[in-house]
Order: C-alpha cells, then structure tokens, then sequence
C-alpha cells in the first residue's frame, strides 16, 4: 500500500518535524535529496520520505536495501543553534527516538547498538545515517536519515542478511501502519531534538542507556582495519562509546562497527 502524501501532510502540519514534506515515488537517496535542499536553504523540520530507493545508503558507504511499498525510508534536515549542543550528539537522539517509536508498535522489543542502529532480538530493524554541511567550524545543517523495515515478510530480505536482519510485522506478527509510524517518529524526534537543544545531552544519554543493551557487556570494535575490544561502560559527551579496557583504562571510540561478544565460561565440567 502506497503512502498518502497528501494525508500526511495535513497530518503534519505546524509540527517542528514533518511540517515541509517532499514525497518520492522512487529516489536515489532521500540523505543525498535532503543535503541538495539543505544547500538551497531548506528550513528545519524539513523532511523527505520516499517508497523506494535505488541508492539507499548504510553506513560505512553500506547499500541500505530500499523495496518499494513496505518500509519507511526518511531523511529531516535540522539546523541546531550553535554553540548549545555537539552536534555528534544528534545520532545519538535520533536512535533514542527511532527506538521509541518502534518499541509503540513491537511491545518494548527494542534496543540500541552504538552507535545507531535499532535491533530486535538481536536483529537489525532499524539504520541511522547523519550527515553534516560544515561553513568553516560552523555547522550549516544535519541531515539525518533513518531506514526502518516495517512490512518485509522474512523471505523477501536478500538470502545474505535473512538471518541478521527482521521487520516490525515479523516480530510484531502483524501488518504496521506505515503512515502511524511515521508520525510517531518525527514527534519522537521533535521530542529529543528539543531535549538536547534545550537541556544538553544528560537526558538523551540517559534514555540511550537505558535502550541498550551493550553496557557492561564485552564488546569490540572495528573501525577499517582495526579492531579494539573492552567492556562498554557509557557514552561521552560527543556520544562515542566508552570503553573499559583489559588493563582497566578507558578508552573512547567515536566511529565503527560493534559487536557484543559472547561470554566464554572457561570453568571446567565439575569445578
């Protein structure tokens, strides 16, 4: 089922997110789209949402798979007042908030992997890029663009990521308003975009906390070729994770990929 623009429009308008709307049939990238309106003076709140993508971007230069008709693929351009906040910290309240919103649909499911996915059992459902426009040491804008696989049947993912990836309706077991969940993302993103611009990073760290499921887990990082492993203990306040390493020193990893690593019970049968 296609998306209504016209209804979503109505639906939102005056909110702080959602209030300019630009509807795609089919895109590149709505991050790429969105950083072209930014440059030509896009206001904040300014959001874009396509049925499908034929270059959907991932992190680390990823492919993000973008079907027609079953997901919901969105960037919002946001213009944060200099010198309130760190803007790394935008990812940061932008999965709280994606992970707030699928958790309404999918029973409290939900948590987050640093530094901006949202999982299900282990399981991605959920992608966050951001971008920025630099002028100088002045952010223009952030674009931040947000993926989420909401009405895939299981057998409809590529065979590569069946296994490390799900949907809403999977888990859920039932088909997700697409149209709801839409709404309900960019007034949670409102919510935790005016939290940080207002108040600084405590609360979103804080609720990111509580979401994830990493803290004092052992954990390990690999950023190109190079892997670094520790306990996750928290965030800093530019939003990297904090690390605590086998010789009991912090370390601070601000970008790469993360695993959770199984415990090893190195107790022999019968100690």
């Amino acid at each position: 089922m296609s998306l209504n623009s016209e209804s979503l429009k109505k639906k939102l308008a005056g909110k702080m997110i959602g209030h300019r709307l630009h509807y795609y049939e089919d895109i590149g990238s709505t991050n790429d789209e969105a950083f072209r309106l930014g440059e030509e003076g896009a206001p904040e709140g300014t959001v874009l949402i396509a049925e499908s993508q034929s270059s959907g971007k991932g992190r680390m230069q990823r492919v993000w798979y973008s079907p027609p008709g079953a997901n919901i693929y969105t960037s919002m351009i946001l213009r944060p007042p200099t010198g309130t906040m760190q803007v790394t910290q935008v990812p940061i309240a932008a999965g709280v908030a994606a992970a707030e919103t699928i958790n309404e649909f999918c029973s409290g499911k939900a948590s987050i992997k640093w530094p901006n996915d949202v999982l299900i059992g282990g399981k991605k459902v959920c992608g966050i890029l951001a971008q920025m426009k630099m002028s100088g040491k002045t952010v223009d804008f952030i674009v931040v663009g947000i993926g989420i696989n909401v009405n895939l049947a299981r057998e409809q993912f590529p065979h590569d990521i069946q296994e490390i990836a799900t949907s809403l309706a999977i888990e859920a077991g039932r088909e997700i308003s697409r149209p709801d969940l839409i709404i309900r993302l960019y007034e949670n993103m409102a919510k935790w975009y005016r939290e940080l611009t207002r108040n600084g990073f405590a609360g979103v760290r804080e609720r990111w906390l509580n979401l994830s499921e990493m803290i004092g887990k052992t954990v390990s990082v690999m950023f190109q070729n190079e892997a670094v492993s520790g306990k996750a203990v928290g965030l800093d306040e530019d939003g990297s994770l904090i690390l605590l390493t086998a010789n009991n020193q912090n370390m601070t990893v601000s970008a790469g990929d993360a695993t959770i690593l199984k415990e090893v019970n190195t107790n022999a049968a019968g100690d």
